[in-house]
């Protein structure tokens, strides 16, 4: 990767930093920066440090960090981002995507209360520390339900369960599945047709970037990155969740054109009250006519091809936007 030169008036400092820990899923948005000719960083927080007197180094910050990063052995990534995020806004940096809006990220129970609150439909949650807290409060849940993490990514430690029995015997084979959070959801289990899959609206700068259907074909998955879900199907990819056995059938995205507008505006409003720059909705159609909001995604992983069938490169509309914010920025940093 080439880095552009930065900026004139301040020779060391990028207009732009990228807080990351994946290269891979980042290579379409650094080619994109190239070919514009941004003046960026990458940031990488897998092994990271900084300084809490150092002044901000960019004019703008683009958070990236990912969720699942423990899935990768780069567990410590999550905290350092969020450390490093603010302590730039402390010292009045720009971070899109930043630590608000990834806390959210990091917790399906608090993304469960905001749409919860803002009168959307969306699955009952328990949340829970310690599986004998749940005895008093499992009557709310009806079985089949699903257990998963509160700090979700790619699908992982995600089970269908049958009953309290089954909960705690998982804890009981494998008590590393409560790392790295320690936390956990008894939540409804929402019937739906996997051939039909679910909804996931990709937003920018608040206004819908596209949508598109995600067929699960029964897998948890789901991560938009061809590099995660090639688009031949093939191989497990670079996110792939270690403990899941090898899918019957690949999950499949597909451009989807008819999105209802009453849906779209729903997620609008989650992406303003969540404060996303950047981000992915998802729902799904249940069997019995519910609408169900489910997840809040400030890692986009775009899907190019789904683009591509809307007309454009989703990469070139972020470094739209990007450079957008930058020139909205004072022209210069005052340090």
């Amino acid at each position: 990767m080439t880095v552009r030169p930065a900026r004139p008036d301040h020779p060391n400092q990028p207009d732009l930093i990228v807080i990351h820990e994946h290269p891979e899923w980042q290579k379409p948005l650094f080619a994109a920066l190239e070919r514009r000719g941004v003046s960026f960083e990458p940031f990488d927080v897998t092994r990271a440090a900084f300084d809490n007197i150092d002044p901000p180094r960019a004019r703008l910050y683009f958070n990236q960090a990912s969720p699942s990063a423990y899935l990768r052995g780069n567990t410590r990534a999550v905290p350092l981002a969020m450390a490093y995020m603010r302590s730039l806004e402390l010292k009045g940096a720009r971070v899109l995507n930043g630590s608000a809006v990834f806390g959210l990220e990091l917790s399906k129970s608090t993304q469960a209360t905001l749409l919860h609150g803002l009168g959307i439909d969306t699955p009952r949650s328990i949340t829970f520390n310690d599986t004998s807290a749940l005895k008093g409060r499992v009557h709310a849940i009806t079985f089949p339900a699903l257990l998963k993490p509160d700090q979700g990514g790619s699908g992982a430690r995600i089970h269908v369960v049958e009953s309290l029995e089954q909960v705690q015997g998982i804890f009981d084979r494998d008590p590393s599945i409560w790392q790295p959070d320690h936390l956990f959801l008894l939540q409804e289990l929402l019937p739906h047709d996997p051939e039909q899959g679910i909804i996931r609206l990709e937003f920018l700068g608040g206004e819908l970037l596209y949508a598109m259907r995600v067929k699960t074909h029964g897998q948890f998955n789901l991560c938009p990155s061809p590099v995660c879900n090639p688009e031949d199907g093939e191989g497990g990819g670079a996110c792939a969740v270690p403990e899941s056995p090898a899918p019957l059938r690949p999950v499949e995205f597909f451009p989807y054109f008819d999105a209802p507008p009453d849906a779209i505006e729903t997620a609008r409003r989650i992406v303003r009250a969540a404060g996303l720059d950047v981000g992915g909705i998802e729902y799904l159609e249940t069997t019995d006519g519910r609408r169900v909001f489910y997840d809040i995604n400030a890692n986009s992983n775009l899907r190019p091809s789904v683009a591509a069938a809307w007309g454009f490169d989703p990469f070139e509309r972020v470094v739209d936007y990007l450079t957008k914010q930058i020139r909205e920025l004072e022209p210069a940093l005052r340090v």
